[in-house]
């Protein structure tokens, strides 16, 4: 049995070792490549079911060569759309039209960054220079200062100097941000509930009047009717 063993593993050994492509000190031929020499980069493509492993002086389009003691290996990158990266979550070179920003690929450079001298990476544009944040504004709602309760307020910067003109590379010159007041009811609101509570007192205190008045009327009609009766003489007796 141990002879056997022994007989299979010289077998695989042999096999192993005859036939690699120059730059590979190992392989097999089901795998192709599995260790190269010093200096060499592995790379491994699936092929249907099975890795086949190849020996390059440097990673291809898509890949990053990552070295240690054991051996070089080509390492795909993780980030859509990149060409070639650094590490496995940093591009250096999108595909074809797409920006590079901070190691991701973007169709349109992200807002407040533009393409740097007609390449296709996004950089702050510092030439920008801005004068500092104004104040922040009253709370508004649709043009209104009143009369709500959840609304928007916004604040204002220039631009002191864009590069060769284009202000379209600066930043934005305007934020807006959410505000909350305390409701209250609007000037105009106030005068009118105001007047219409003048009108209805008015009116209150003009049907009072007019009953005070019929009543005073009332009572003299009454008083003076007493007075006729109590100033006719009595009928002599017969």
């Amino acid at each position: 049995m141990d002879a056997e063993l022994g007989t299979r593993a010289q077998r695989f050994s042999t096999e192993l070792s005859q036939g690699c492509a120059r730059g590979c000190d190992l392989c097999s031929e089901f795998n192709g490549c599995l260790r190269c020499s010093p200096k060499l980069f592995i790379l491994l493509e699936r092929n249907d079911i099975r890795q086949i492993g190849i020996c390059l002086p440097s990673c291809p389009l898509g890949y990053f060569g990552l070295r240690n003691t054991d051996m070089n290996k080509c390492i795909k990158c993780k980030i859509e759309n990149c060409e070639s990266c650094f590490s496995r979550n940093f591009c250096t070179k999108c595909k074809e039209g797409l920006y590079l920003h901070k190691g991701r690929c973007y169709v349109t450079c992200p807002e407040g960054y533009a393409a740097a001298n007609g390449t296709m990476e996004c950089s702050s544009p510092a030439q920008c220079e801005m004068s500092e944040w104004g104040p922040w504004g009253p709370c508004s709602k649709k043009r209104k200062l009143c009369g709500f309760k959840k609304g928007n307020e916004d604040r204002t910067r220039r631009i002191l100097q864009a590069p060769s003109g284009d202000v379209s590379l600066c930043p934005a010159t305007t934020e807006v941000r959410r505000c909350t007041v305390q409701k209250s009811q609007c000037p105009e609101g106030k005068r009118k509930r105001k007047e219409e509570q003048g009108k209805q007192d008015n009116g209150n205190r003009n049907r009072k009047d007019t009953k005070d008045t019929k009543s005073g009327t009332k009572k003299r009609r009454n008083k003076q009717r007493g007075a006729t009766v109590a100033a006719t003489p009595a009928s002599p007796a017969q």
